[in-house]
């Protein structure tokens, strides 16, 4: 127990008072933070939090932080910070408590018992995962925030009681060594800040994001704190002159307001000269107006007193009110020149508005006044949780989910609307497809088409604020692999791989079924004969749980076809070949073109039906069809094991990409020529490069969908017809 402790009598009696007043630098103390809860808290909640500060305070005895003082002072910190948003008496005696499980011998069912489920639930929900062995800090890292993030979904006081706990490392991170304090900045920046902002507790936000910069980049930090500082020095006269004029025209026009200057904090100014490429110089909202009002309507009348007082800069109005933030935030944002052309950005919100700005979801208990305002920033944050519980559930593993959570938590918004006029929040960049997702998820997997604006535009469309989206939906349709290139939003992102996934599962069981099949037959074998006690003996001993499962491993080319046939037909005339050699004549397997992501083409010859063809099973990824004169089939003949005697089946669905190299003459429009020929017979140009070889000839490479050979020997011929084309080939390898 530390020097500050009281011995521990068993009961949970106030402690006495700090004699004295409390002189500066001193540490704080239990004392302290009893005259701080005794405030809000009855007395039976602050005897039950000195109890906990007395277990807390005997568990921890003997360990010490790194900047060498006793460890219950870190514990009693983070309860401080919680008692200033007044938070509950059962968040503080977890916060006092939420290193204990962590860093000692104490069982979550002893606390349980001292303190009660809700307290020991609270501290279980924040304390790391360290009885789990990981391949890497980063899946450790990710397995945590999903378990973290499941305690949050049942009680939200478990991520204000962790960011309380980060803040207080954040403020003692000087301790550390340097290597350990930019590990733990950068996971703030990317992960804890963005929490807080996402939540709503703008001042931790701020907080960690200035603390986080100035243990990352501490010379940056000081120069630019120094900058603003000096700023704030050379502008008082113009800063005092703007407040001045806008109390004096509020007052004329009988408005009551409040008003504050309001300097923007150095991560934001320093990200703002980071993304637009400025110079501190070019930064002119370092300094903002805070204007707090009665009521929603005195806003929009004091927006009006100030745009006629001071000039207001073109799209540099937003109206948070009638569209909040995620996160709940409600104001109205103005930017204006006032005096000299100094550019002021103005804030103006009712007082209810601005205790939310400030605490987020903490508003709940900070002021406990049934304020329906602050039961919707609990029902946001609680629909934002839940979709990201959606999403943890899809996600195909921990790292996948944490590339989720980091995306989801940087959402520069834009706000579009469905046909019926509801409005939908969207991170910048989001697609037609993202929209789907968020109208419902089976919207998203049953989209084919939409229309922005009554106009029909491709899947891939980025959304504009004010959009209005209608989805096209089809009973036929699923998500395609090229959606993961334009999707931003998690929840889209996590559903579309979750699908692919089972999708691929399945194809791979369709197609290890066809291999498992020609290969029996190639030893005499029928897969419909195989009895259930072999199959049953051949799933133990490879230690699969299903049937399916194995048709999965030899479809995905984990297994070799050939090998299982000889051990489900043992009986079979001829050799049982061993594992790595040749399989025998099996009969040619068919390619469909129709199987999906287990049959892919390979690119170095893209071959189309009509080549002869060969099929090499890669781990993973089933078939990879080659053309038999590819110039890489070579290289792949080592292991003769892993071919697959394929053929085209007669017919051929779909489309196939295939490389043309040509040559023209060097001349005005050549190139939309050469595309409507190959238009004309009705081909799409995936991708087209040219290169000038000497002046008077242009080198052209296409790349263009054919249904087949013949689909691709028309095209030729009539490029070949062109007078401006000189020569003209298929191009492999």
């Amino acid at each position: 127990m530390d020097a500050s402790a009281p011995a521990a009598t068993g009961r949970g009696e106030r402690p006495p008072r700090a004699a004295g007043p409390r002189p500066a630098g001193r540490q704080f103390l239990i004392s302290d933070l009893c005259d701080v809860l005794e405030t809000y808290l009855e007395p039976r909640d602050v005897a039950d939090t000195y109890r906990a500060y007395l277990f807390s305070a005997e568990a921890h005895e003997g360990q010490v932080r790194q900047s060498g003082e006793p460890y219950i002072y870190h514990p009693l910190e983070v309860a401080r910070i919680l008692a200033a948003m007044r938070l509950d008496g059962k968040s503080v005696m977890a916060a006092i408590l939420h290193d204990v499980i962590e860093d000692t011998q104490t069982a979550k069912e002893r606390i349980a018992e001292q303190f009660g489920k809700d307290v020991a639930e609270l501290v279980d929900g924040v304390s790391k995962i360290t009885r789990i062995e990981f391949q890497s800090q980063e899946e450790a890292q990710a397995e945590y925030f999903r378990k973290m993030l499941l305690a949050m979904a049942s009680d939200i006081r478990v991520i204000l009681i962790k960011l309380a706990d980060r803040l207080h490392n954040m403020r003692t991170l000087g301790a550390l060594p340097r290597a350990r304090q930019g590990a733990i900045a950068r996971e703030t920046l990317e992960i804890y800040a963005p929490i807080a902002n996402r939540l709503g507790v703008r001042q931790w936000s701020v907080e960690l994001e200035d603390l986080a910069l100035a243990a990352l980049y501490p010379l940056r930090h000081r120069a630019l704190a120094e900058a603003i500082r000096k700023r704030h020095g050379n502008r008082k006269a113009i800063v005092e002159k703007v407040r001045g004029a806008i109390v004096s025209r509020l007052g004329e026009e009988g408005l009551e307001a409040e008003i504050t200057g309001r300097e923007k904090n150095v991560y934001s100014i320093y990200r703002k000269m980071l993304q637009k490429h400025l110079s501190f110089e070019q930064v002119y909202d370092v300094y903002a107006f805070r204007v707090i009002v009665d009521r929603v309507d005195t806003c929009y009348r004091a927006l009006g007193v100030i745009h006629n007082l001071y000039k207001p800069i073109p799209g540099r109005f937003k109206d948070y009110i009638a569209i909040p933030k995620a996160n709940g935030y409600q104001s109205l944002h103005t930017v204006v020149f006032g005096p000299f052309g100094v550019s002021i950005e103005v804030q103006i919100r009712t007082r209810d508005m601005h205790r939310v700005a400030d605490a987020g979801v903490a508003s709940h208990w900070l002021y406990k006044s049934g304020d329906s305002e602050t039961d919707q920033v609990q029902q946001r944050a609680l629909r934002w949780l839940k979709d990201l519980l959606e999403t943890q559930l899809e996600a195909g593993n921990p790292r996948e989910f944490l590339e989720h959570l980091k995306v989801d938590l940087f959402p520069d918004e834009v706000y579009v609307f469905t046909p019926n006029g509801e409005i939908k929040k969207l991170p910048r960049g989001a697609t037609v497809i993202d929209f789907a997702y968020d109208v419902h998820t089976d919207v998203g997997t049953r989209c084919v088409g939409a229309k922005v604006n009554h106009q029909l535009v491709p899947l891939r469309t980025v959304l504009r604020n004010g959009d209005h989206v209608e989805i096209i939906t089809s009973e036929w349709s699923h998500p395609s692999p090229t959606w993961l290139d334009y999707v931003v939003t998690s929840k889209a992102r996590a559903h579309i791989r979750s699908f692919l996934k089972n999708q691929k599962f399945g194809e791979a069981v369709r197609l290890g079924g066809r291999l498992l099949d020609k290969a029996l037959q190639a030893v005499g074998g029928d897969l419909a004969r195989v009895d259930e006690a072999r199959r049953g003996a051949l799933l133990a001993a490879m230690k699969l749980a299903s049937w399916d499962d194995l048709l999965g491993e030899i479809g995905l080319g984990n297994r070799l076809a050939a090998v299982v046939a000889r051990q489900l037909a043992p009986e079979a005339p001829g050799e049982t070949p061993a594992v790595g050699e040749a399989p025998g004549k099996a009969p040619m397997l068919a390619i469909r073109g129709t199987e999906g992501v287990v049959v892919t083409y390979a690119r170095c010859c893209r071959p189309i039906p009509g080549d002869p063809v060969l099929g090499f099973l890669s781990a993973g990824r089933g078939i990879v069809v080659h053309a038999v004169d590819c110039p890489n089939v070579a290289k792949y003949r080592k292991h003769p094991e892993q071919w697959l005697d394929v053929q085209w089946e007669k017919s051929i669905e779909g489309v196939f990409p295939v490389n043309i190299h040509v040559e023209v003459k060097n001349q005005r429009g050549v190139l939309a020529s050469v595309a409507a020929a190959i238009a004309e017979l009705d081909a799409n140009i995936d991708t087209v490069s040219s290169d000038d070889r000497d002046g008077q000839h242009t080198i052209m490479d296409f790349t263009v969908e054919v249904r087949d050979r013949v689909h691709l020997a028309q095209i030729m011929r009539r490029l070949r017809a062109l007078d401006s084309v000189v020569r003209i080939s298929r191009k492999k390898g």
